[in-house]
């Protein structure tokens, strides 16, 4: 096989693991990601190899195996910064920090969460959403650091992009964070 094909074929199992994904068959998922990720490792491209990683560090997060996601997301990190993608890179390394968090890890992710949201602020094109759940992540890790006062500003500024974005969800999380962290305070 080509290295094209591997490209196709990996393309095709990324699809198969979406749908099983979505029908929560999160086990015939990781298989499929993971045939994934074996394809790509094949083809000369480095932005399918990312993205197959990715979603392979997703469904492994899915299913609590929290270890392997982090390094199938430190994997598809260092694989994104070679393609000079700042929004991918921001992605990725947001999860990173979103997992060492969820780890009791919040020095650890502390660096990630900054690293991503110079990376948002600096591009224009960056999605609203996208910076109000990274903002969300490193209010929460500040939170769990016991800066309590860098956590309110910070769920503030969520808390208006998520305004914005119309995330009744993400505007809730924030005013109750808020309230939480002033009741404490």
């Amino acid at each position: 096989m080509s290295a094209s094909q591997f490209s196709v074929e990996a393309a095709a199992a990324l699809s198969e693991g979406h749908t099983a994904r979505r029908d929560n068959r999160l086990e015939d998922a990781r298989a499929a990601y993971t045939r994934a990720v074996n394809l790509a490792r094949y083809s000369d491209d480095t932005a399918t190899l990312a993205e197959t990683v990715k979603y392979l560090g997703k469904i492994e997060r899915d299913l609590g195996e929290i270890d392997a996601s982090l390094r199938h997301y430190q994997e598809a990190a260092a694989l994104v910064r070679t393609l000079n993608h700042p929004l991918n890179i921001a992605h990725t390394i947001r999860h990173i920090a979103d997992i060492l968090r969820e780890k009791g890890e919040p020095d650890r992710a502390a660096p990630y969460y900054d690293e991503a949201l110079i990376l948002y602020r600096r591009n224009p094109k960056a999605p609203p959403l996208d910076l109000a759940n990274a903002l969300r992540g490193l209010a929460l890790n500040k939170a769990d650091l016991g800066d309590r006062p860098a956590a309110i500003q910070i769920w503030q500024e969520a808390s208006a992009l998520y305004k914005k974005v119309n995330i009744p969800a993400g505007i809730a999380e924030s005013e109750h964070q808020i309230t939480l962290l002033r009741d404490v305070s």
